[in-house]
């Protein structure tokens, strides 16, 4: 028998990116918040910079609940399951935003109208066969003011590139008019990367410092950055790097009107025969509790966001809570996982350590900024070039041909070779595709015995053209700053990542969507969704810091329009 716990306002399912967020909005108005997460909350103490304990032993998701729900993957239904050996997401207060690269972006212009502009440029032919995609139901000009909110509660630094129609030529020219300056400066430069910006500008192209979450000074009391080198997969020890965990959630917790339940593992969405949802289900040691809420926010990242819907049946909801029009996991898609560009330099680089959100990138083949009249393939890639270096992952660093994988000779390449690589990271668009969708697996199950989720999915011709031309760019940019040699890395699957979208897409039509405009399911009014899953194009970005816009927004919404939505 489960024990029915004292009813609150709205349940937050996951203290992510996401939920993070929307519990400041919510708690600030005045409602009574319950923050459900899986994991616990995580303190200084947990973040040694430690590579082996990070990096090679995968800290902390190999002992999560995360680790146990690891989606399988199959490229088509014909193709055959596989597993992924660990989930990159985490559990914890916080969520991935303790260990991610901290990278901040905005989605540009073209991401939310990507069917209008290409058909209005290219004609409609142009949209790849077999894509669903469709434009956001709002463009940027709506979205703009909760970046900004987002920017400055968390603390995002970087540089500006257009403040309300002027072109600043240090920030990214191809951005979205934004109100005003990023809060923090950029973070600092080295001298690798000033030789990469100089290379790029001499190919006369557009470099720019990238927007961090974290501190480039010190802000909101914490710390500024310490350039120490661990923010590849670990935790900050001085709490420069701006998660909920440190920012929002805490001070959403200060108005007395957020609890937050660790170690809180849902199990479902409870919905009543009007199909209303009216709180949820969660065990904690074998214990089940049971959340009334008269309004829940599903914040519990992509492929959970998918599996908890499905797994959430009733007499209202036979198909899953949200499914009555079969949309729950379509229009899914991920960004082309690996395929980046490793380049070798007759030079030391000194780029020990430092952090992957140190670099500069190049817009100019990202999105439509550029002409594709003579292309195969719509969208791009933005390229980013970083100064992140460990022993570990140096001494993996490939030999370009040039000696075995081992041995005196692979030994001495190391030795006078170490400093000398450089691997660019790539973010590609990717669009929604019929047949590439989420699911739950009949076989795979969780240890309290419920299906994992399944990934059905594979890159089609447009992302494949995609990459191979940003890599040939990326290529061109490493000859330009004196590289002697490049390679062109695979492609991944489509397996797993932190970089998922779709599932659960916003839309005005519920044909073809699940939520609507303000992240609020169509078939069920008092049911909020937050993150990627929301998404429909994913841009040449990482989606956090859009997920949080997002989250903010449709919180806020919540707040404005409660009487409405929960009765």
């Amino acid at each position: 028998m489960a024990t029915r716990l004292k009813p609150t306002d709205v349940v937050v399912v996951g203290l992510g990116a996401a939920g993070g967020v929307a519990v400041l909005p919510l708690a600030q108005a005045g409602l009574d918040v319950v923050g459900l997460e899986a994991g616990t909350w995580l303190t200084k103490r947990d973040f040694a910079p430690d590579e082996i304990r990070n990096n090679v032993r995968d800290w902390p998701q190999s002992v999560q609940k995360a680790q146990h729900e690891v989606p399988t993957h199959r490229a088509n239904e014909k193709a055959n399951t596989t597993r992924a050996g660990s989930h990159p997401m985490m559990n914890a207060v916080g969520g991935t935003t303790l260990h991610y690269w901290a990278q901040s972006w905005r989605l540009n212009p073209w991401d939310f109208k990507v069917v209008t502009d290409t058909t209005k440029r290219y004609g409609a032919s142009r949209i790849p066969k077999g894509s669903t995609v469709e434009d956001w139901p709002f463009g940027l000009d709506e979205l703009e003011a909760y970046y900004d909110k987002v920017e400055y509660e968390l603390g995002v630094s970087g540089q500006a590139g257009n403040i309300k129609g002027t072109i600043d030529p240090r920030g990214n020219i191809f951005e979205g008019p934004r109100q005003r300056p990023y809060p923090m400066p950029p973070l600092r430069s080295t001298g690798f990367i000033d030789l990469m910006a100089a290379a790029a500008r001499g190919l006369g192209w557009h470099p720019f410092a990238g927007p961090a979450a974290i501190n480039s000074r010190p802000y909101q009391n914490r710390s500024a950055c310490m350039y120490h080198g661990f923010c590849n997969k670990g935790g900050c020890h001085v709490d420069a790097k701006n998660g909920p965990n440190v920012t929002t959630i805490p001070r959403a917790q200060d108005t007395g009107r957020l609890k937050v339940v660790t170690r809180a593992h849902v199990t479902s969405i409870d919905a009543d025969h009007q199909g209303r949802v009216t709180g949820v289900t969660y065990v904690t040691d074998g214990v089940e509790y049971v959340q009334p809420a008269k309004a829940v926010l599903l914040a519990s990242y992509t492929y959970e966001n998918t599996r908890l819907l499905l797994l959430s049946k009733s007499k209202a909801f036979p198909n899953g809570l949200s499914n009555n029009h079969g949309q729950v996991g379509r229009h899914y898609l991920s960004h082309a996982q690996g395929a980046g560009v490793t380049a070798l330099f007759p030079f030391n680089l000194n780029a020990w350590y430092g952090l992957p959100a140190q670099g500069v990138a190049v817009d100019n083949f990202a999105d439509d900024n550029f002409d594709h009249g003579a292309q195969d393939f719509i969208g791009g890639g933005n390229l980013w070039v970083m100064s992140d270096r460990r022993p570990i992952s140096a001494a993996s660093m490939g030999t370009f041909g040039r000696t075995p994988g081992w041995g005196a000779e692979w030994k001495a390449f190391i030795k006078e070779n170490a400093d000398r690589t450089s691997t660019a990271y790539i973010q590609k668009t990717t669009l929604p595709y019929e047949d590439n969708y989420l699911d739950l697996d009949p076989v795979v199950k969780d240890p309290l015995g419920f299906p994992v989720c399944r990934i059905t999915a594979d890159y089609k011709d447009n992302e494949r053209r995609i990459t191979a031309q940003t890599q040939e760019r990326m290529a061109q940019w490493y000859r330009a700053a004196g590289a002697s040699a490049t390679q062109a890395n695979p492609l991944g699957t489509m397996g797993p990542t932190t970089h998922a979208y779709g599932g659960t897409r916003m839309g005005r039509n519920p044909e073809t969507n699940v939520v609507n405009q303000w992240g609020f399911s169509h078939e069920v009014p008092n049911l909020g969704v937050l993150g990627a899953s929301v998404m429909g194009t994913s841009g040449a970005r990482n989606p956090t810091l859009t997920v949080q816009a997002l989250a903010w927004r449709t919180a806020e919404h919540l707040t404005k329009n409660w009487k409405t939505i929960t009765t």
